[in-house]
């Protein structure tokens, strides 16, 4: 078997088995969200331990190797990146000049069930747009089309203990073709590329998360695979759902995509009843066999919206991560400076009127002499008051005269103060107050303490 290759790329095609009459294809063109997997996914088919992902549009390639006839030819595998402002690198991957030997895969992350939708009709239309401005003359696009539906038609699915016999088969006589070929159902088809897709739901493995953080039962799962089975009727495409985790259905895809793209035997049947490991290729599909989902509807219609059920979760942010704007580290020191200048104050202010008065600190001077309250008219008469009296007059005598005055105590006043010759002896307000002291207690106790008895005697 002899390859060619023209543009730079590998366009080696393999051969088929059984008069499998398909065109070699030599191209493959991944398309999905950022973080479906699609490099990853590659990665494993390639059989490579570690994965380097680009960036805009990466280029791999697949080694095919045809064991009975001992060939080895490449298939190109390029990858868009998830965003849409990278779409215009799909015209190195994609021309019209290499169309008809291009296979399309649309990559879902079903760990994100609710995306998946979205994420499928958004790179369907990019790729449909970007096939329409190609400069395809309507004849190849026209035959192009209608090789897709024959081969949706013919699909033969492989008999059970008949390993050998092919998935498809071409039509030996008119009875035959006449026999084969069905009329497309009312949404198969219906946008009509020109060349074979197929679907890929990635990350399966997440069907178990998904019940126990979000609790989705068998009628989300069933409404989802409604979706998107209807989807790929629509696009005439295959649908399998790979796990590289688990390493589930890696080996069927790829013999699916070889199959597809070179035209080698594959006999594997359409799995639909574990939910995480469906594979469904093209032709085998129609819509009583999606009805049969819908016999478990019980809160949910069939032509309800799909993402009317299939809610995106809300998202719970954790306490610690909660968005707070801190305030400046000097904005705050100075309201702190200020709320305990306040606090000060407020304790060194007096008291309002109609509190306990209190008498403001002052210094020791001569504004001393008003704190010491004077005796007044109104105040009791007796000896405790004659003993305030005296008190009082003392220590204003001594607060009015200065230090180092004659008579005063610093000065040595007193009755044993020393004279200067010629002074005058002058008896100090202090002396006077002792003299009327020494001599006024015994009257006045006299007085208190006489009794009529005691005066008659």
């Amino acid at each position: 078997m002899m390859f060619g290759s023209s543009g730079g790329e590998d366009t080696s095609a393999g051969s088929g088995f059984h008069s499998l009459t398909v065109t070699p294809v030599s191209k493959c063109v991944f398309v999905g969200e950022d973080g479906s997997g699609k490099t990853t996914l590659m990665a494993k088919l390639q059989g490579a331990e570690h994965n380097k992902k680009g960036r805009g549009l990466e280029y791999l390639y697949l080694n095919i190797h045809d064991e009975d006839r001992d060939d080895h030819t490449r298939c190109n595998v390029w990858i868009l990146d998830g965003e849409l402002y990278h779409k215009g690198l799909l015209k190195f991957a994609v021309s019209g000049d290499n169309l008809k030997n291009t296979l399309a895969v649309f990559v879902a992350d079903m760990s994100r069930p609710w995306s998946v939708m979205d994420s499928l009709q958004k790179w369907a239309t990019v790729l449909r747009k970007h096939i329409d401005k190609l400069k395809i003359a309507p004849e190849e696009m026209r035959e192009m089309e209608q090789k897709l539906v024959k081969e949706f038609q013919e699909y033969v699915e492989p008999e059970e203990g008949s390993p050998g016999s092919p998935q498809r088969r071409g039509p030996t006589s008119a009875q035959d073709s006449e026999e084969v070929v069905l009329p497309l159902g009312e949404n198969v088809l219906v946008h009509n590329l020109g060349i074979p897709v197929l679907v890929v739901c990635t990350k399966c493995d997440a069907v178990s998360v998904l019940e126990k953080e979000h609790d989705y039962r068998d009628e989300h799962f069933d409404f989802i695979q409604s979706h998107i089975r209807r989807f790929c009727l629509q696009y005439g495409a295959a649908l399998i759902c790979t796990s590289v985790k688990e390493e589930k259905n890696l080996d069927l895809l790829y013999k699916y995509l070889v199959h597809r793209m070179y035209g080698f035997q594959f006999t594997t049947p359409a799995l639909v009843v574990e939910k995480d490991s469906v594979f469904i290729p093209a032709g085998w599909d129609k819509d009583k066999k999606i009805a049969i989902l819908h016999e478990n509807f019980v809160s949910v219609k069939p032509e309800d919206a799909y993402e009317d059920f299939i809610v995106k979760p809300l998202v719970k942010k954790p306490v610690h991560d909660k968005e707070v704007a801190a305030e400046d580290e000097q904005v705050f020191l100075m309201k702190q400076q200020v709320s305990c200048q306040r606090g000060r104050a407020d304790l060194d202010s007096p008291r309002q009127p109609g509190g306990s008065p209190r008498t403001p600190r002052q210094q020791v001077g001569t504004n001393m002499v008003t704190a010491v309250p004077p005796i007044t008219s109104g105040t009791p008469k007796g000896p405790a008051a004659a003993n305030e009296g005296v008190l009082a007059n003392f220590f204003n005598s001594l607060l009015s005269k200065k230090t180092g005055s004659p008579g005063s105590p610093g000065a040595g006043g007193g009755q044993n103060a020393a004279k200067k010759p010629g002074q005058k002896p002058v008896l100090t307000d202090v002396q006077a107050e002792l003299d009327r002291m020494s001599r006024k207690p015994d009257s006045v106790v006299t007085t208190n303490n006489s009794s009529p008895t005691e005066n008659e005697a």
